[in-house]
């Protein structure tokens, strides 16, 4: 049969008025209703459709057109006002669609009813084919029978199935009462797209409202088609995307030390698309619990943040031990990006926190490894033109065992780039000499609070320097003289009293005498300067072999040798006034900085006038272009660079000859980085100091060993998947503005540790090798070495097993190994983590649902380190 589709425009009237095309419909005046033949349509346009239109516009219970069409046939009951659709049929009324295979309308009462045809293509299971398909404001509701209004927007649906994102629900009967609100009769909801699912719920009773939950009471969970023996007695399911206020469901675990316990139990505040708030607390059967909170905030091109606190009162132990404790712990923190304008930026990352809250209260391996806490701020301006930069810095470092405290309040910085105060406005490749005389300054002001053991000290102080430069080309080499100026302002020195103290031994009437020296310090404002003069010449050297074979063009050798000279004069000198004396218990004068305890210390000593030789080669190779293929390129590859450095003082009256230092750096494709540091001396070692012998006048060969350094690291992986199949839902985003997208799911990471595995991936290796030798004394050499790896692999689509840690060569012991496996479960997944040595080892085991919404779903195992959380 030809497929015909007619689509119709229809007003409402006293009766129905309508175009049509002339010799295209056959009907009977003597039967009230027009029926369309079979093969009578015929269209200039050669087309399956006849288009009628309708300009007249007249009043209607209707406030907008209806639009109908049939692959089958249409047909109208004047009399009665109704309309059948059949085949295919679709209606389209303002945001509302239909489609079925039998649509009937009856425009009196504005009602629709829609139902599935029978399935003859199918007689073994003689099922429903085109079954209704309401869409309404995006929202797909699906059955078998439909009834709807149109003028009210109420309908009933038998068997039907609304979807919606990862969630759906259905129910025998669904009856919609208003826009928002629908009542489901024996409904079913779940979150897994299966057929049938491999979870869902089922209640007799369901009342949705759109876009905001889903309620039903005595519900039972069905698991494979089984259901749990216990029903739930009432229950709120989300029905919405996004973030939404609502409490956060505890979970439940045991540990020996603080018993039983209920953590994260609290709400979330969604405030608005820029910023939220989290309330947590635990809880714990012993007497102890804990409350955190946390806000967020974010706009877009703008700043992000996010300001926490916690506090913790545990009680740990059995009652009636007598090594039962009460630990009181807190912790503050602050994280803030803020671009300010193009030029001025803002960083914070502030955390401040008892020295044993990650002990008492943290789950993360890393967390309870940590030693020191880092907190920094940073607000910094620079000016385009001018290249003018100041840096104003907060830095605060607190050791959490000692709880000893080392910060700089404030820390100001300004720094002017090269500038040729001499050069000419019109700049020609010819320039005199002074044009390329150059200018820089740097200023730095800090002020230091460390506290230490109890004691607070502060100290505080302005530093700046000007270097002034040139650059000029005397043949084949660049020669630079440089001229360095820096004054330090302090408002205290150091003065050093030695109470020369008798000491009589026991037993004996020998008296000895011994130096008791305090430190006494002099308020007074103290310039302390100091500079030097320095020349310095480097050249560039080529040699190029090509032997054009095995693909290979050329390889390039580039020598680039430097020798500098510095001057700088004895600053311990008494003339300067630097240095200051006292005399010790044997009558020996010891000389002393009285600055060299100040924030940016005092000056140095001892004239030098020292020349520093140093030498950089770098080995290159270029490839063959393919001659057979025009856009080919040659390819030029680094193979190895070497340097070394030493040099020579005139001004020392011993060890003059500075240590020789050579590093390697190979890079083998992306394959491989390899990379080695030596240190060498040229004197003797007498036992327990170098001395001014060389290992030549001492028949030991020309220079000696004493630092070695090696490390190799490599990364491998597989193809990344072209197309790999998202796994799981994605974490709740704090809004749409993308600003927030950066930190979606962070409040559930930071509650739940959510493990999320990358399986586009689908295996990795990294490797890394560390080699450390000191053999200063030549009788003592001390080594350490290990091996770190971290290796991923997916055992097969679903299964992702990681492996991470290190291994000490020496101590034959490996360090923190960590195993995680996931197994991907549809709606599900699996995840069991580790950690099988050390003082924290422990393993959690957990099963759990996908969905955001039903997240807390779940069974979990733990021991160890993780035993805080278990249950179900």
């Amino acid at each position: 049969m030809e497929i015909r589709q007619v689509i119709f425009l229809f007003v409402l009237t006293a009766g129905f008025s309508f175009a049509q095309t002339i010799d295209s419909v056959y009907y009977k005046s003597e039967i009230d209703s027009l029926s369309i033949l079979p093969d009578s349509i015929i269209t200039v346009q050669q087309s399956d459709s006849l288009l009628v239109q309708d300009t007249l516009k007249s009043q209607t219970d209707l406030d907008a057109v209806i639009f109908a069409s049939a692959t089958d046939s249409i047909s109208f009951d004047l009399v009665d006002k109704k309309m059948f659709v059949y085949g295919n049929g679709g209606l389209k009324y303002k945001e509302t669609t239909l489609t079925g295979g039998r649509i009937d309308i009856n425009f009196r009462t504005s009602e629709i009813a829609a139902e599935g045809v029978i399935d003859t293509s199918d007689t073994l299971t003689a099922g429903l084919a085109e079954t209704p398909v309401l869409t309404e404001a995006g929202e797909v509701y699906e059955g078998t029978k439909l009834k709807y209004n149109f003028k009210t927007q109420q309908g009933l649906i038998s068997a039907a199935k609304n979807a919606k994102d990862a969630s759906y629900y259905k129910g025998d009967k669904v009856k919609k009462v208003t826009k928002e609100i629908f009542f489901i009769k024996d409904g079913q909801y779940s979150t897994c797209d299966a057929n049938p699912p491999h979870t869902h719920f089922e209640a007799q009773e369901m009342k949705v409202i759109h876009g905001d939950q889903i309620i039903a009471k005595w519900i039972f969970m069905f698991i494979a088609g089984v259901p749990v023996p216990v029903p739930i007695p009432f229950a709120v399911f989300p029905n919405h995307t996004g973030r939404r206020s609502g409490f956060i469901i505890p979970t439940y675990g045991f540990t020996g030390r603080e018993g039983s316990s209920f953590r994260n139990f609290g709400y979330f505040f969604a405030l608005s698309d820029y910023y939220d708030l989290t309330f947590t607390s635990d809880y714990f059967t012993r007497g102890g619990w804990a409350a955190r909170g946390r806000a967020r905030y974010a706009k877009r091109y703008d700043f992000t943040g996010n300001l926490e606190s916690s506090y913790s009162n545990k009680i740990i132990g059995e009652d009636g031990d007598p090594d039962q404790i009460k630990q009181k712990d807190w912790k503050l923190s602050w994280y803030h990006n803020h671009q300010i304008n193009p030029t001025t930026r803002l960083d914070v990352n502030l955390q401040f926190q008892s020295g044993s809250y990650f002990q008492n209260n943290s789950f993360n391996y890393n967390d309870i490894l940590t030693r020191d806490i880092i907190s920094n701020a940073t607000l910094n301006k620079r000016w385009e033109e001018s290249g003018n930069n100041l840096t104003v810095n907060y830095n605060r470092r607190q050791e959490l065992s000692s709880g000893n405290i080392y910060e700089e309040l404030p820390s100001v910085s300004f720094s002017n780039p090269v500038m040729y105060p001499f050069q000419k406005s019109v700049q020609s490749s010819d320039q005199e000499w002074y044009e390329k005389i150059g200018i820089s300054y740097n200023g730095q002001f800090r002020n230091r609070r460390n506290k230490v053991d109890g004691d607070l000290d502060i100290k505080g102080g302005f530093q700046h320097s000007i270097s002034v430069n040139s650059n000029s080309k005397i043949g084949y080499f660049n020669v630079i003289p440089r001229v360095s100026y820096t004054e330090k302002w302090y408002n205290k020195s150091t003065v050093k009293d030695n109470f020369i103290v008798e000491r009589y031994s026991e037993g004996t009437s020998t008296v000895t005498y011994v130096d008791s020296v305090v430190d006494r310090e002099v308020r007074a404002i103290k310039f302390v300067r100091n500079f030097d003069i320095s020349v310095s010449a480097s050249t560039k050297l080529y040699g190029m072999f090509q032997p054009n074979v095995f693909g290979v063009e050329a390889f390039r050798h580039t020598i680039e040798p430097r020798i500098s000279y510095t001057y700088q004069p004895d600053f311990s000198d008494p003339k300067w006034g630097y240095y200051d004396s006292y005399i010790n218990a044997s009558g020996e004068e010891v000389r002393y900085d009285k600055y060299a305890q100040q924030i940016f210390g005092g000056v140095p000593s001892g004239e030098r006038q020292s020349i520093s030789f140093s030498v950089g080669n770098i080995f290159e190779m270029k490839t063959i272009k393919d001659p057979n293929d025009t856009t080919s390129q040659s390819n030029k590859v680094r193979l190895l660079n070497i340097s070394a450095n030493t040099g020579y003082n005139f001004a020392s009256d011993s060890l003059r000859l500075s240590d020789l230092t050579v590093s390697y750096r190979t890079q083998i494709t992306d394959l491989l980085n390899i990379s080695a540091n030596t240190s060498y001396t040229f004197y003797d070692y007498d036992g327990s100091r170098k001395i001014n012998t060389f290992l030549s006048d001492a028949g030991k060969g020309l220079f000696r060993l004493t630092n070695l350094s090696i490390s190799a690291s490599t990364s491998i992986s597989g193809e990344k998947l072209k197309s790999s199949e998202s796994r799981g839902d994605e974490r709740e985003k704090i809004a749409e503005d993308p600003a927030f997208q950066e930190l979606k799911g962070e409040e559930t990471r930071s509650i739940y540790d959510v493990y999320e595995p990358d399986f586009s991936i689908p295996w990795n290796l990294s490797l890394n090798f560390n080699y450390n030798m000191n053999k200063t004394n030549p009788s003592v050499v001390t080594e350490r070495s290990s091996v770190g790896f971290n290796i991923g692999f997916n055992l097969t689509k679903n299964w992702k097993i990681t492996a991470t840690g290190s291994y000490d060569l020496e101590e034959k012991e490996l360090a923190a190994p960590t195993i995680t496996v996931f197994r991907d479960l549809h709606c599900w997944e699996m995840n069991f983590r580790w950690n099988p040595l050390g003082a924290y080892s422990g393993f959690r085991f957990e099963i759990k649902m996908k969905a955001p919404e039903l997240r807390d779903i779940k069974v979990t195992k733990s021991g160890g380190l993780y035993s805080g959380f278990g249950g179900y």
